[in-house]
């Protein structure tokens, strides 16, 4: 029985275009930012150097598009909504607003501790365990990060001293399904982390050509027979402004 995850045809012109549904807005930074943390950006938004400049509109309400200078740089941020289908839809927006290169980092639950512990993840390739990368690349098991923007997030690690380990995520829609048995599978074919969006971020971001980075950093363990939330629940917030630094020093080397 045929799926439509096996259709290799994905050239045909879209009834509906992000730009049909979003304004362009003038100078808008070139640069832009996104974490799925409301504690992070709602942290930045505060700042006194840090404006509104647009809204994402759903059915769940506005998400803010906020712009901040960073090193004579105007960079935008907003926060990304969990899960691969709304993730890439604040994606596609803020691309149509004008943003030319774009950087994402979030949490992701840990696979093999000992690699990881301590280290930002750099996605290097992502299992293709959910529905929307589907719609914008051919199908594959897995999806390959650009070497280009791969590089440019590991120098800028190594210029900052930031420890980091590159390895392959698993990207799934099914949180409550990871089993232990696909969880087993997963890490014998060498994935590191398991996440929501990555696979489809690479996907929708090689459709439109815009230079893309995306960064984990390990909160929960799912490496073990029992799970383990660890830090799931402060999402990040102890270390925003390592973050937040990281992401915007990866926009600048972008440009």
């Amino acid at each position: 029985m045929k799926t439509i995850f096996q259709r290799a045809d994905i050239s045909a012109t879209a009834l509906i275009d992000p730009t049909d549904t979003t304004e362009r807005i003038k100078d808008f930074p070139k640069i832009c930012v996104s974490t799925f943390s409301d504690n992070i950006i709602r942290k930045f938004a505060s700042m006194e150097q840090a404006e509104q400049i647009a809204e994402l509109y759903t059915a769940n309400g506005a998400m803010p598009v906020y712009k901040i200078r960073y090193k004579d740089t105007d960079i935008a941020f907003y926060q990304s909504r969990v899960g691969a289908p709304a993730c890439v839809v604040g994606f596609e927006e803020v691309v149509a607003m004008g943003a030319e290169r774009f950087v994402l980092f979030g949490s992701c639950g840990v696979l093999d501790d000992e690699k990881v512990k301590g280290k930002i993840i750099i996605p290097v390739s992502a299992v293709r365990d959910e529905g929307t990368s589907y719609h914008y690349a051919a199908p594959s098991t897995e999806i390959e990060a650009d070497e280009r923007c791969v590089n440019v997030l590991e120098r800028v690690l190594q210029d900052l001293g930031c420890p980091y380990v590159k390895g392959k995520t698993w990207t799934t829609d099914g949180i409550y399904r990871e089993t232990l048995s696909t969880i087993g599978e997963r890490k014998e074919e060498g994935c590191l982390a398991v996440e929501m969006e990555c696979a489809s971020m690479l996907a929708a971001s090689q459709y439109r050509k815009i230079p893309f980075i995306q960064f984990l950093y390990g909160a929960d363990n799912l490496g073990d027979d029992t799970w383990e939330i660890r830090d799931l629940m402060q999402y990040g917030l102890e270390s925003a402004e390592k973050y937040m630094a990281l992401a915007f020093e990866c926009g600048l080397a972008l440009l």
